[in-house]
């Protein structure tokens, strides 16, 4: 993309969706660091620590279910406001050391929160010339966040500054980003356009009839719970099975997310220059994470685990952005926005789902269980991917004839 084909205030305005996406992913980065301290604290397991997975998903499904009408009511500018508030009321109450009972409602205003936030900034850059590269870079940017999270929750644990001081730094700068999106989130063309129908209620209707939107969103459920499962249980997993000091497994964790990161950035753009097409990445990137696991698994030495979490983190880098990029092709032109953010919000019950099942397995077997389970979730997504790739294939047959014919 070049800078050339947005305008000035455009440009800004992805600016600033990409720095919010820093931040959720420093959140989502941080969380599996701070897990253990949290269950320490309050004296709690595993399972019950892995409530605050399943609440902070109930608030993500339920601002992604909303966000497209949240978003052609307010526009895209009070619409992150609303999401902010939600994010730094929830977060008040971890900085507060609120008992455990109360994070759970504060945990769901900071899934709630953050959802309104990505999913409608989602359907804002889907709206936009090439949103397909911006998407791509846009959840390369969340890789970002999470690659520092780990670093920057173990180093203030170490500092022995309190697990809570995480959050302060985070609502800290989720204020700066709130009065950024007051200044240039004034107008949003595009956005109105991308959330409004000329009928939302039958729009969404349609969209929820239609099979390959439910395949779609249990292919990306399954996906998201593989790398938040991982993510979030990566650095317990490091302390108790590979016996890996604090500060060693904060970096593992770290280089798990940058495998992300550098994935989005390179694959995407690599298998466009080997005309390698969407359903043979897919099917590779998935292969890669199932050996990356096994690699840990039966090599159990330290450094074989920081080599496999970097290698399974690239893997899994272009699986998310290019599901949302390809899904507009495979419904009704008039669906696309309501696709996405259908989408969007069913595959986000895996945010939680997924890590919370890894507690309980860890609680009541060991932390071990986390490369099995992640293996079995992994072999049922490319197993779901398999009968997708047909729709996909035609799809980019369908686009290859389109172009033939411009031409």
């Amino acid at each position: 993309m070049t800078n050339t084909s947005l305008t000035r205030s455009t440009r800004g305005r992805v600016g600033l969706a990409f720095l919010w996406l820093v931040l959720i992913g420093l959140n989502g980065g941080a969380n599996g660091v701070i897990l253990p301290s949290l269950g320490t604290f309050y004296q709690i397991g595993e399972g019950v620590v892995g409530l605050l997975f399943l609440v902070s998903s109930l608030g993500y499904f339920l601002a992604a279910l909303g966000s497209g009408l949240l978003v052609e009511r307010l526009g895209l500018r009070w619409l992150i406001a609303l999401g902010a508030a939600a994010m730094l009321l929830g977060m008040l109450c971890f900085m507060l050391h609120l008992p455990f009972v109360l994070l759970l409602p504060g945990r769901l205003c900071i899934g709630f929160g953050f959802g309104i936030i990505e999913t409608g900034l989602n359907i804002y850059i889907i709206s936009l010339p090439r949103h397909t590269i911006l998407l791509n870079y846009l959840h390369a940017f969340y890789g970002v966040g999470a690659l520092i999270g780990p670093l920057l929750a173990t180093a203030i644990i170490a500092l022995l500054w309190g697990w809570n001081s995480v959050y302060v730094v985070l609502a800290s700068m989720g204020l700066v980003l709130l009065g950024g999106s007051l200044l240039l989130m004034q107008e949003a063309p595009g956005t109105e356009k991308a959330a409004s129908t000329e009928t939302r209620g039958n729009v969404l209707g349609a969209t929820l009839a239609l099979p390959i939107i439910w395949l779609t969103s249990l292919f990306l459920l399954l996906y998201v719970g593989v790398e938040t499962s991982v993510g979030s249980w990566a650095y317990t997993f490091l302390l108790q099975t590979r016996a890996l000091d604090a500060l060693s497994a904060g970096w593992v964790v770290s280089g798990y997310w940058l495998g992300l990161t550098l994935g989005r950035f390179i694959i995407q753009q690599q298998a466009e220059r080997m005309n390698i097409g969407n359903a043979a990445l897919m099917s590779g990137c998935l292969v890669s994470v199932m050996i990356g696991l096994l690699l840990i698994w039966l090599v159990p030495t330290g450094v074989i685990a920081a080599i496999g979490f970097c290698f399974i983190g690239f893997s899994l880098a272009p699986i998310y952005p290019l599901t949302v990029a390809i899904i507009p092709r495979l419904v009704p032109e008039r669906l696309g926005a309501s696709a996405i953010g259908l989408l969007v919000s069913l595959s986000i019950i895996g945010l939680a789902l997924f890590p919370w099942l890894a507690g309980i397995l860890a609680q009541f077997m060991g932390i071990w269980t986390l490369l099995p389970y992640s293996l079995a979730l992994t072999l049922a997504t490319l197993g779901l991917w398999f009968y997708l790739a047909r729709p996909v294939n035609r799809s980019e047959e369908q686009v290859v004839r389109e172009e033939q014919i411009v031409s």
